[in-house]
């Protein structure tokens, strides 16, 4: 783990080196007559939901149980690794999803509740949850099997969690620990470079100020992502569209705020 960062060091300038994904949550139903998404869980990332549109719910099960929270245009939920997360849909629902650790997820930090069997080989469980490269329509045929795969793993784990028996949930954080073991190894690289080289950053900056020094203010700038384009791509909750927030993509402006030059804004 990296302890310190120098001012000069490079450092993802988002805010927590997250990840900014527009997602339009399925709406066709699935096997138990709910609309929405694959159920899946996250090993090492913390994912918060923020309701731009419609209405719905997340279905969670958890140490603690299982609980279903209401969506709603406004609501604001988020959710630690090893919670398993379903999105359903009551209407049009669309989610701004903030997802830590930016660069985890695209590097295999999910895994859906198959069945136990499935998610207990890891031949059979890439063969799941791969998608066909082919026709959109192939892809969101495919997409929907796979939902309803996920569905199915899901409601074994969920039903004995409602009945207080939390066997099947730590049984399936144990076989996905072992399912991603081998990709884990990388993880930490992408940690270091995002969230701990702009936290350790953060902790440079606070300690020069502290020393009434702020060399980090002459860097200021303003930087926009650029809208995302082309076709919406297959997510497991539903339809994305992710927005590159890397400091190689964004458009970038900066100006000093000389002493004088610029107005206060109340």
């Amino acid at each position: 783990m990296r302890r310190g960062a120098n001012l000069g060091d490079t450092a993802p300038s988002f805010p927590g080196a997250t990840s900014v994904t527009l997602l339009d949550v399925y709406e066709d139903v699935g096997p138990d007559g709910l609309c929405g998404g694959s159920p899946h869980m996250h090993l090492a990332s913390t994912e918060c939901y923020v309701v731009i549109g419609g209405r719905g719910a997340l279905h969670t099960v958890a140490p603690t149980g299982a609980r279903e929270t209401e969506l709603c245009e406004g609501s604001v939920v988020w959710f630690t690794p090893g919670t398993i997360h379903r999105a359903v849909n009551h209407g049009d629902l669309k989610v701004l999803v903030i997802m830590g650790n930016a660069g985890l997820p695209e590097a295999g930090d999910a895994v859906m509740t198959f069945p136990a069997e499935i998610v207990a080989d890891p031949e059979r469980y890439a063969v799941a949850a791969t998608l066909p490269q082919e026709s959109s329509a192939a892809r969101a045929a495919a997409a929907s099997r796979r939902r309803d795969l996920a569905v199915e793993g899901f409601l074994v784990i969920r039903d004995a969690a409602v009945a207080g028996d939390v066997g099947p949930l730590r049984a399936f954080h144990a076989a996905a620990a072992a399912l991603v073991r081998e990709r884990a190894a990388s993880w930490s690289d992408i940690v270091e470079r995002g969230p701990a080289v702009q936290a350790a950053r953060s902790l440079d900056i606070t300690r020069a100020l502290a020393h009434g020094d702020a060399p980090h203010l002459s860097a200021a700038a303003v930087s926009a992502a650029p809208q995302p384009t082309g076709e919406r791509s297959f997510g497991m909750c539903g339809r994305l569209r992710a927005y590159d927030v890397g400091d190689a993509a964004v458009a970038l402006t900066s100006r000093r705020a000389d002493a004088g030059t610029l107005p206060l804004l109340g």
